[in-house]
């Protein structure tokens, strides 16, 4: 597609959102979006599911508006209570707490919160430019994909993201990505219709809704955790100023840069996340950076790479997701979700048959990014007031909107029957250290790798071969058992010990912590 074509387009699609309809949307869902995600416990994931059951009868292309707000809100909301209270009120604020809440009992909450606010708009903005440039490319490259390629592409995003979100033990990444997929195999299969796993209940017959079981996962099982765990913080208040000087943007435009990139490259890994890109910068950061001492203690540049990360990590999933139908977040699972039941198909064909969509999400984020810039910047005093808000008072709306939403897109009761069963799984697996993601994502990447790897072995006769020699497959079935075995702390070892024998590795030295 030419440059020109696709400035057209862009074009069309800011015009299309300047309506006084999508401009109230814009407002509602994205301060809404900050409220959720700065409430502790309420994540973006749970945020958008919700709000899906509440979009049903909008129009498509305003209901997807509305989600990528509440999206993108929730994700920079999270930064909130991560800088005023310790809490990181998504996962994808965690790395902001390090230095936030430091840079608050300092007395600079407001202007840790203005810092925060710009490099999210920032981190946004480069995640923006990059699904721009590579959407229509990969879109391209994205045609010479056959069932083999989709197999082992949907086998790596469940397998990276077991490994990715639980680090420090991958098997349970890996139980909880064969869960997801063993949920998506129940009923009838797409190319023969027969009936697996339903055991004589009709209900099932049409497969598990990925609706209720996300609902039921990050929605009731968060009510059940909060129930379990009540927790009370105090407030920090704020008399600082809140808009940050453009020196301390400026100082650190490496680093920004350098964050916006590697959350757009976490962003395009399937199912990995946000608070993944939040801690891959930060690291990053902080292993380049001339005052590594203030990380940790009230460090801007912390403080920045963090947010910018988890920031451009949304545009950069939102790129799988047009692209190839595949979710890099489990947020972006439930837009995938939302996008079908409005009768939008994302995958290889939406820049043939849909290609304006593209840049309407593209100007979509545009606008969401310029609403909570003017929100945190404006707003973020008015707004620490939320936090007040005890999080046991909210959990009864939680569950009503948590059993209407599900029973309101089909009209079953089977579906609250089904949200409650993922509720109820998703706490003890909770409880249990095992991560939620790799559920979620097996559920929505099954159908994909079992109707591409049985349609595979059909084209072949059996042969099992063009999945291993195909140059795409090749390269996707290396990469996913190296992942796998890198997950293995004896071959991690053996691999070390290798490229230190060469020289291309040094192992870090330790050194004892200074007195304090």
């Amino acid at each position: 597609m030419l440059f020109s074509e696709g400035l057209v387009m862009l074009g069309d699609g800011i015009s299309h959102l300047m309506t006084l309809s999508n401009l109230f949307t814009i407002a509602w869902a994205t301060l809404l979006g900050i409220i959720i995600g700065m409430l502790p416990g309420l994540t973006a994931t749970m945020g958008v599911a919700l709000l899906v059951t509440l979009t049903y009868n909008m129009p498509g292309d305003q209901a997807i508006l509305s989600l990528i707000c509440m999206y993108v809100g929730a994700i920079y909301g999270g930064s909130r209570s991560a800088i005023l209270l310790n809490i990181p009120g998504t996962p994808a604020s965690a790395a902001t707490s390090l230095d936030g809440h430091p840079l608050a009992k300092k007395g600079l909450a407001g202007y840790a919160m203005g810092l925060a606010t710009t490099s999210s708009a920032i981190g946004t903005v480069v995640g923006i430019f990059c699904l721009a440039l590579l959407a229509p490319m990969l879109s391209e490259l994205a045609f010479d994909f056959g069932s083999y390629e989709f197999f082992w592409l949907a086998a790596f995003g469940v397998v990276i993201c077991g490994k990715l979100t639980s680090p420090t033990d991958a098997l349970k990444g890996y139980i909880s990505g064969i869960l997801g997929l063993l949920v998506a195999m129940i009923g009838m299969e797409s190319l023969q219709a027969y009936q697996r796993f339903t055991f004589d209940m009709p209900e099932l017959s049409g497969g598990v809704g990925i609706i209720p079981a996300m609902v039921g996962a990050f929605g009731f099982a968060e009510i059940l955790t909060v129930m379990r765990n009540r927790k009370d913080s105090q407030v920090i208040t704020s008399k600082d100023r809140v808009i940050p000087r453009f020196i301390d943007i400026w100082r650190y435009r490496r680093t920004i840069f350098r964050s916006g990139i590697i959350g757009t490259l976490v962003g395009i890994i399937p199912g990995v996340g946000e608070d993944i890109g939040s801690w891959a910068s930060y690291a990053a950061a902080r292993r380049a950076s001339k005052e590594k001492e203030k990380f940790g203690d009230g460090s801007y540049e912390g403080l920045t790479a963090a947010e910018t990360g988890n920031s451009a990590v949304i545009p950069g999933a939102m790129i799988p997701v047009l692209t190839l139908a595949i979710p890099g977040s489990t947020s972006a699972a439930v837009l995938i979700a939302a996008m079908f039941i409005h009768d939008i198909q994302p995958g290889p064909t939406l820049m043939i048959q849909n290609p304006s969509f593209l840049y309407q999400v593209i100007a979509m984020l545009l606008f969401t990014t310029i609403a909570i810039t003017a929100y945190g910047l404006s707003m973020s005093k008015l707004l620490i007031k939320v936090l007040s808000i005890p999080r046991e008072k909210l959990m009864p709306i939680v569950y009503i909107l948590c059993v209407v939403g599900p029973f309101a897109i089909t009209q079953r009761m089977f579906d609250v029957y089904v949200m409650i069963f993922f509720g109820i799984a998703g706490f003890i697996l909770r409880e249990l250290k095992f991560p939620m993601a790799p559920i979620v994502l097996g559920i929505i990447l099954g159908t994909l790798l079992d109707t591409n790897l049985r349609r595979g072995l059909m084209l072949t006769g059996g042969d099992p071969a063009p999945f291993f020699t195909r140059p795409i497959s090749m390269v996707l079935c290396a990469v996913t058992f190296l992942a796998i075995l890198l997950s293995i702390p004896l071959f991690r070892k053996m691999v070390a010990s290798l490229f230190a024998s060469i020289g291309l590795y040094r192992a870090p030295v330790k050194t004892a912590d200074k007195p304090s």
